[in-house]
């Protein structure tokens, strides 16, 4: 079941996407659940190309030898692809073009460097829109290209003008007022979403960007951001403790070794049973959603969930933050559940705080797997922007698609003084971070995870 809580629409004549930078499938997972058929998933990294392929297979339009013809590809080589030849398409046909660009060029930990980091796939997506013509856009990235407002106003100026010039209904921005003032009248397609607003236990901000071509629009029709799930937040206990569950009770009555427990020897029940109380405890006291997961790059050493902050709030929900759990089947009950601190995640369980489904088959060694998974979109967050762009291509079915959604309802187009619009979260410059220059370090950021 779709977090959403209702069945995948469907629709008398089908919506179309295509998605790049696609990952290991986050935001296609959420907009397969708004009701969009797929018929192009582009990616380069080889480890989420093979989590495409071995996932995709059942989805409307595709088969399991459809999918497992999915090859890498960089997004700057896809209007030439034989791939976008095969699928015909005219100007104007494909009803929505998706993607998560990927993040280091606005992300701290990248650097910011924007339009000068090599690694900004915006202009090569802007190609794409303007060739495609799709009747609707939707672009994730991380929230620091949207705050501060002053780093990046000028090139967000830049990307909704080129959209502008492509056909796409765009608000008209005053470049003599101050950037925090531009960036409220951006926010009528350009906004800051959190993922525990929409289901998903994690403090996860994301920039999304939302335009529609001005041909897809009939009068009277307008988008609604989504502003949260109509249902009570969701806790990591809550979303974990099935699983830890299981993972304990193979050592319910074992020492941390594996062995038959002796007498006053801790034991997987009690590893269990202090999790809960913990778990829930932070629950109880609103501490229950956890810090952004971050998958990182292929270089920049082993999976931990985090920096040294976001371990603290792991502690206290009494999960070791140091590292990523084996897998359930090849536990090491030492190292993987019978820490002082609590156990570590698997990343089974770390995919279940993204939003994924249980049943999705990440690829790869385990550190792989979690990258694809720290670096994903929550795709209980593309669901809701994807049913609020539905509802827009198939305005009959609207009432279905958002009933579970508290929507935004102003209708000042994001004109209105600052406190009657929803607020961005600027964040602190104060904090530095020692990484490589952007041509040492070509991340494999699928959607991305930044900061």
């Amino acid at each position: 079941m779709p977090a959403s809580g209702h069945e995948r629409p469907r629709f008398t004549q089908p919506l179309t996407s295509i998605e790049i930078c696609a990952g290991a499938g986050g935001q296609a997972v959420g907009l397969h659940n708004a009701g969009f058929d797929h018929l192009a998933l582009v990616e380069w990294d080889h480890h989420a190309v093979n989590t495409l392929r071995a996932n995709v297979g059942g989805w409307p339009g595709w088969t399991p030898e459809k999918a497992r013809a999915i090859e890498p590809m960089d997004v700057r080589d896809f209007l030439e692809s034989e791939l976008l030849k095969k699928l015909n398409l005219q100007p104007g046909d494909l009803d929505l073009l998706a993607g998560g660009v990927p993040c280091p060029p606005f992300s701290l930990a990248g650097r910011r460097l924007g339009a000068d980091d090599e690694r900004d796939l915006f202009p090569a997506a802007l190609e794409i829109i303007d060739h495609l013509k799709p009747k609707a856009v939707m672009i994730e990235n991380v929230r620091g290209i949207l705050e501060p407002p002053e780093f990046f106003i000028d090139y967000r100026n830049f990307i909704l003008d080129s959209l502008r010039k492509s056909g796409y209904v765009i608000p008209d921005i005053n470049l003599t007022q101050s950037a925090k003032s531009q960036d409220i009248t951006m926010r009528k397609v350009w906004r800051r979403i959190n993922a525990k607003d929409f289901g998903v236990p994690q403090l996860r901000p994301r920039a999304i960007l939302v335009a529609f071509h001005k041909e897809a629009l009939k009068e009277g029709q307008e988008f609604r951001w989504p502003l949260r799930l109509d249902a009570k937040e969701a806790t990591v206990f809550e979303k974990l403790e099935r699983t830890m569950f299981e993972r304990c009770k193979d050592y319910w009555d074992k020492n941390q070794w594996g062995e038959q427990a002796k007498p006053g020897e801790r034991t997987g029940q009690d590893v269990y049973n202090d999790w809960c109380r913990d778990a829930k405890k932070a629950a109880d006291l609103g501490r229950g959603v956890a810090p952004t997961l971050v998958g990182g790059s292929r270089k920049h050493g082993g999976a931990d969930l985090g920096p040294t902050r976001a371990k603290r709030a792991w502690a206290a929900m009494k999960v070791n933050a140091m590292g990523v759990a084996n897998d359930r089947e090849n536990c090491v009950p030492e190292r993987d559940l019978f820490r002082d601190t609590g156990p570590m995640l698997t990343v089974e369980q770390t995919a279940i705080i993204q939003g994924f489904p249980r049943d999705w088959d990440f690829q790869g060694r385990k550190t792989a797997r979690y990258r694809q998974v720290g670096n994903a979109f929550p795709p209980p967050v593309a669901e809701a922007v994807g049913r609020a762009i539905a509802a827009v291509l198939r305005p009959t079915h609207r009432d279905e698609l958002l009933a579970s959604y508290k929507l935004d309802t102003s209708s000042s187009g994001g004109q209105a003084p600052e406190d009657s619009e929803p607020q961005q979260m600027e964040i602190s410059m104060s904090e530095t971070f020692p990484v490589p220059s952007a041509s040492e370090d070509r991340i494999g950021d699928f959607v991305g995870a930044g900061l």
